[in-house]
């Protein structure tokens, strides 16, 4: 490592791949402004977007000088420049693009397929988008272990599910560690029972977008009991103010009723894939259960678009200071604590996403990808075991996020359009050969998925 300790601060170089993806490029940089024994790193801001990446590249400057930083920031367009002695890498970049995803799942729609618990197809991590992650995946490790084979890679870009069991498998020479903030979906339910997040203790293992509180303490006190009151209490008035597809709705409450222990984050709204599939056999049915994954689906790309468009806005304004749009506070991510954690040796704990290989989440085979809290240090990330879930709730994870990774994996690493096909025909919308056949003709007939289509034989 080139780390150079000075006066109780770490110099590290810090490589984002991806930075034009702006909403995480200006938090990764607030918090960097914001944290000390940093300030003196270097950040690499690489994307292939020229645009975006002089509007990031211009913003970053502005907030690391009204903010007195002693950051050095860089850009460029050439990955491997960035990646060269970098400490850390910052994985955001998703290569296929939003206009891709939505193109497919416009054909989706035609041929009979919705959202709610069609995690390949109606989501965005669709097999059509995870095909060029991948392969971005594979040629982004192929330069780390080129250019800085030491360096912590952080993969924030999805899918996180398949690409951290990809890389655990294919890649192990490179540290990575997927990170997710849906776990931040712990502090809204303590915050509805009226708790200091700061104070609380939890577990929320499973497997990325599937993860379950199973404990939650205050002080020491183990608290989840008044999850119970408060929903004889409160449920019915809060419904009433509660947004559509929201990970304190309806549903989230029945399903834990059901199980026992409450999905956290993104489990069981559109962002995970809307899981499962039975609250949303109908119109009628999502009404119920005020579920709109269409409408939830548009607010992110709503929010996504004008954050960019804001962005841009503040970097071509002389008069105007970042700080007053993005005030100087940091962001809650958990990105920089990490990389603080390893470069300063300052032991904390985390959730993150790393391969089961010590058995860390009871159930999930050892070579497959699981969400855990880890402790982290100068020496490295280590998991910690936690006790299983649910039965029921294991065989879930098996049948609904394991299978389909693993053909879909299959199917990628072998080049095989039939296991592709038996991928299409594991979702839950799939009702025919036929009906899972004509998607995938019709996506692979699109002409930029060329490459796709000579890939899959």
């Amino acid at each position: 490592m080139s780390w150079r300790v000075r006066q109780e601060m770490v110099e590290v170089k810090i490589s984002i791949i991806g930075a034009g993806s702006a909403v995480f490029s200006i938090s990764l940089i607030k918090d960097l402004c914001l944290t000390p024994s940093l300030s003196g790193s270097t950040v690499s801001l690489m994307d292939v977007n020229r645009e975006r990446l002089d509007a990031v590249y211009a913003i970053c400057r502005k907030y690391a000088e009204e903010t007195g930083s002693r950051l050095r920031i860089e850009k460029t367009l050439n990955r491997r420049e960035s990646l060269r002695e970098a400490d850390f890498i910052v994985n955001t970049a998703l290569t296929a693009g939003y206009a891709r995803l939505r193109e497919g799942w416009s054909i989706a729609r035609r041929r009979g397929y919705r959202f709610g618990g069609s995690l390949h197809i109606m989501h965005d991590e669709a097999f059509w988008i995870n095909f060029y992650q991948l392969r971005f995946f594979d040629s982004l490790m192929e330069d780390i272990l080129e250019e800085c084979p030491e360096a912590w890679h952080i993969q924030l870009a999805n899918p996180v599910l398949a690409g951290v069991t990809y890389l655990g498998r294919r890649h192990s020479r490179v540290k990575t560690i997927g990170l997710c903030h849906g776990f931040n979906g712990v502090y809204r339910v303590a915050g509805l029972l009226g708790l200091d997040a700061n104070s609380i203790g939890f577990d929320a293992p499973g497997v990325n977008h599937f993860i379950w509180l199973v404990s939650l303490t205050y002080e020491d006190r183990d608290v989840l009991p008044l999850l119970d009151e408060w929903i004889a209490r409160e449920a019915g008035k809060h419904w009433e103010r509660v947004g559509f597809s929201s990970d304190l709705g309806p549903k989230a409450f029945d399903l834990y009723r059901r199980f026992g222990v409450f999905p956290v984050g993104d489990t069981c709204t559109p962002g995970g894939g809307s899981w499962p599939w039975w609250y949303h056999t109908d119109g009628e049915t999502e009404r119920r259960w005020r579920e709109d994954p269409e409408s939830w689906w548009e607010g992110f790309f709503t929010y996504n678009r004008e954050t960019v468009e804001k962005i841009v806005k503040v970097s071509l304004d002389a008069s105007k200071k970042v700080t007053s749009v993005f005030p100087a506070e940091k962001s809650g991510e958990i990105i920089i604590p990490i990389i603080e954690s390893i470069a300063c040796n300052i032991p904390r704990v985390f959730q993150v996403n790393i391969v089961n290989s010590e058995g860390l989440v009871p159930g999930v085979p050892s070579d497959f990808e699981v969400e855990v809290k880890a402790e982290v240090s100068g020496t490295g990330v280590h998991g910690i075991r936690v006790r299983g879930l649910p039965k029921p709730l294991t065989a879930y994870i098996l049948r609904d996020r394991v299978a389909p990774v693993e053909v879909e994996l299959e199917a990628y690493e072998s080049g095989s359009r039939e296991r592709l096909l038996e991928l299409i025909e594991m979702d839950p919308w799939t009702r025919s050969e036929e009906q899972a056949r004509g998607l995938l003709e019709d996506i692979l007939s699109i002409p930029y998925h060329e490459e796709m289509r000579r890939h899959y034989k």
